[in-house]
């Protein structure tokens, strides 16, 4: 399936190579072809603004959806993005029976041999980081560069935080009857602003494009161990970019990366672990230093 999503916004219209200096301030359109490629008995849904530009394909991370990565997508018009939602997630399949690590990596590369064809530029936040790293180890092939926004190699998670997680999405009072009453249970924060945003649209009013138990299930599978394995046998470049407020010390930051091989690190100022939503000019910044 293939449908087409006209975005229009105030893009910062330039040469291809993107030369901040030079870049003016003019309304351009940015076209979304939003499409759906079988993984097994699972369909994944992302949406590609197509062209022959370098393909950059991006992982959301949990409880989110490749909706949060549309003002990325605006800020990098030099590249093709392709901003998938992973199973679980917004309008893929929303309750597959596998959750497992192998079953994420294995949509993702389904999703790169289908709408790319090649080998792609591969980035990922939190979970959907430690998805693009088990791609970047299982297929090189696929991935010439890799950008990991908020991740670590896994297998230190809590049993305790992944039930307060579900707590939590088991507490909001779904399906809410408009975008003011989410806005108004949820917060105003990036995040939440993200949630509102990507809540579906039926008869009773708006409910999340998730499951509760999915997303602890999914989580899971990132905690039962860390990759060390996969993370230290990753060739492609690559960039990790930590949040000056995230989730991870500092001890655990500097072992991730000085376990990688090709490994540059960047921190972002002010922000928090959604920093491509909280401080999304210092992220695109980055990402477009990386990428070029």
């Amino acid at each position: 399936m293939d449908q087409r999503l006209d975005i229009t916004m105030r893009a910062a219209a330039g040469s291809a190579h993107g030369t901040l200096g030079r870049r003016s301030r003019e309304t351009v359109v940015m076209v979304l072809h939003k499409r759906t490629v079988a993984s097994g008995e699972v369909t994944i849904s992302y949406r590609d603004t197509g062209g022959n530009q370098p393909p950059v394909v991006i992982l959301h991370g949990l409880a989110g959806s490749g909706m949060e990565f549309i003002a990325t997508a605006e800020a990098l018009p030099e590249y093709r993005l392709i901003l998938v939602d992973l199973r679980a997630h917004g309008d893929s399949t929303r309750r597959p029976r596998d959750l497992s690590r192998a079953a994420y990596v294995g949509d993702v590369v389904q999703v790169i041999e289908t709408a790319a064809g090649g080998p792609v530029a591969l980035i990922g936040q939190s979970m959907g980081g430690h998805t693009a790293m088990l791609v970047a180890a299982a297929r090189r092939d696929l991935v010439t560069k890799l950008v990991l926004l908020e991740t670590t190699a896994g297998g230190d998670g809590d049993e305790t935080a992944r039930e307060a997680m579900r707590r939590y999405f088991d507490s909001w009072p779904v399906p809410f009857a408009d975008e003011q009453a989410a806005s108004d249970f949820l917060g105003e924060g990036a995040l939440e602003r993200a949630w509102v945003a990507n809540l579906e649209h039926r008869a009773d009013g708006l409910s999340p494009k998730f499951e509760s138990d999915a997303m602890v299930e999914t989580m899971e599978a990132v905690d039962e161990e860390p990759r060390w394995a996969e993370w230290e046998s990753v060739t492609a470049p690559t960039l990790v970019v930590f949040a000056e407020d995230g989730m991870f010390d500092e001890d655990t930051r500097r072992k991730f990366v000085a376990r990688g091989r090709q490994v540059q690190r960047v921190d972002i100022p002010r922000s928090g672990h959604d920093a491509h939503l909280d401080a999304p000019s210092a992220w695109t910044a980055t990402l477009r230093a990386f990428l070029q």
